[in-house]
């Protein structure tokens, strides 16, 4: 395997711990960096490839679930073609004796932003 060299600005603190664990270990700075850098893509690697059986699994739940593709499709017609008749409409919640419920700082904003 090929080496190549490579730069590497850190700040003063983390250079310090380097070269204080350098003189304990008693290896150079490149050899521990070097292995911090091994251990951290090895890491990585854990996680994409946990990640990546998600992904498959999902994927091999989708090939087997036969009306997945249907679903979302009947979704999107749904969406695309039905009026919703409260789409844009703003409207008062009222309790059991029928007077308006007190709005919150939330809906007060969303009702200003709307002028409603």
């Amino acid at each position: 395997m090929s080496r190549a060299a490579f730069t590497l600005r850190i700040d003063s603190q983390e250079r310090n711990a380097l070269k204080h664990l350098s003189k304990i270990e008693g290896r150079p700075i490149n050899q521990i960096l070097n292995e911090a850098i091994k251990i951290f893509l090895r890491q990585k690697g854990r996680k994409e490839r946990s990640l990546e059986a998600s992904l498959d699994s999902l994927d091999s739940y989708r090939k087997k679930e036969q009306g997945f593709k249907r679903a979302i499709a009947a979704l999107v017609d749904a969406e695309a073609t039905l009026k919703d008749p409260l789409e844009g409409e703003p409207f008062e919640e009222t309790d059991f004796e029928n007077s308006a419920k007190p709005t919150g700082p939330v809906r007060s904003r969303v009702r200003e932003v709307l002028g409603a």
